[in-house]
């Protein structure tokens, strides 16, 4: 997995305890970059900085620590955030403003700045081609696994790379999660293009997975483009790029809800027959993050009247005498009613799956979406009461 003009690294500077937990990507040459940041009116020192910086449309470099979210931290939570810019930027001989900088952890702690400073000689020391599995580990949190997720494709008969990482687990909410997620690639595209591609892309992928219902302060996704495969720049949204990097993005969607805390069982939700886009998301957004369905997946129980609880408060103008909902190939609901209890007992050892299907048909029109989403267990409960402690 590499891609050309890229490089990366990571290592442990003791913010967690004997972990990898500071990481760097850097292009060899300015990239175009665009990104999506939480919805979170409480926004992380970091959050704020790569946010303004990212706006002028050039980025050559990232660091990432994990274990500290460097949240809620004031003055001096801004100035160390500069600091990690400023001290990578003299380590590449880059300007400053190209650097940007991303935390994931514990809410209201510093930084260890000075562990950080003297870290990052040795991270810039470290870059290759080949760190990106020690990069997708240093920015773990409560991750199960790391995550990595690479893909090629050819564009005006120009072979292309990208290659995505990232990290969640807990506080999944769409309009960006606790989530880390960044995406390279050597295509040469503009900057109009990549950020109207990017904001779309994430809009179906990240912004439509759900572990708990939380979105947390210090979000982002972000992606680079350097230009150094050497196609035509686009200037125009092309599939083939769009139909890669969605690829991409899914994998790692798919891969966090797979890895989220306490989970076990993975569930899509497709939601057929809405009269728009909207009316479909609205209903997918509240079905997936139903602590009542959630429950009743993890506890193999069919009560499809939860899903319809949900479906009806959504705020889509749905009728219940259209709705159809299925789990798998097994129809429960027919035109709003249930079919009995043959169709229940089907449903019941449907559910011992590890991955579940469910398919709601509104029957109001032709837009259809996909969310994915998990279930919620008494590990989900365990490893968030300690978390901070």
């Amino acid at each position: 997995m590499r891609v050309k003009g890229f490089l990366a690294s990571a290592l442990s500077c003791g913010i967690k305890e004997q972990k990898k937990d500071l990481a760097l990507i850097y292009s060899q040459r300015p990239a175009v970059a665009a990104g999506t940041f939480t919805s979170n009116r409480i926004k992380a020192a970091p959050v704020k900085l790569t946010k303004r910086r990212i706006g002028l449309g050039l980025a050559q470099a990232i660091i990432i620590n994990s274990g500290n979210a460097n949240a809620c931290t004031g003055k001096r939570g801004q100035r160390d955030a500069r600091l990690m810019t400023r001290w990578v930027a003299r380590g590449l001989s880059i300007p400053e403003r190209l650097v940007l900088v991303a935390s994931t952890g514990v809410i209201g702690r510093h930084l260890p700045i000075e562990r950080i400073k003297q870290a990052i000689p040795s991270l810039i020391k470290g870059l290759h081609q080949g760190a990106w599995g020690d990069v997708a580990e240093a920015i773990m949190t409560t991750d199960a696994f790391p995550k990595l997720s690479f893909a090629k494709g050819i564009v005006n008969n120009v072979p292309f790379s990208i290659l995505g990482i990232a990290k969640g687990a807990g506080m999944i909410m769409p309009q960006m999660a606790t989530m880390l997620a960044f995406f390279v690639t050597d295509i040469a595209i503009s900057q109009d293009v990549l950020r109207q591609t990017f904001k779309k892309v994430v809009s179906q992928t990240f912004n439509r997975i759900s572990v708990d219902g939380d979105t947390s302060t210090n979000d982002m996704a972000i992606v680079f483009a350097n230009g150094l495969a050497k196609n035509s720049t686009l200037y125009k949204e092309t599939h083939v790029f769009y139909d890669t990097l969605l690829k991409v993005a899914t994998e790692l969607s798919k891969m966090i809800v797979k890895g989220a805390e306490g989970a076990s069982k993975f569930i899509e939700i497709c939601i057929k027959g809405g009269s728009s886009i909207e009316m479909a998301e609205r209903v997918g957004c509240v079905v997936a993050n139903s602590p009542l369905v959630k429950t009743a997946i993890y506890g193999e129980d069919p009560n499809w009247g939860r899903i319809m609880a949900a479906i009806g408060r959504s705020g889509a103008r749905v009728k219940q005498q259209d709705i159809d909902i299925y789990f798998g190939k097994i129809c429960l609901v027919r035109n709003g009613c249930g079919l009995g209890d043959v169709a229940e007992r089907e449903a019941r050892a449907y559910l011992k799956r590890k991955e579940i299907k469910i398919i709601i048909d509104l029957n109001q029109g032709d837009q259809e979406i996909t969310w994915y989403a998990c279930d919620l267990s008494p590990e989900y409960i365990k490893i968030n009461s300690a978390y901070h402690t």
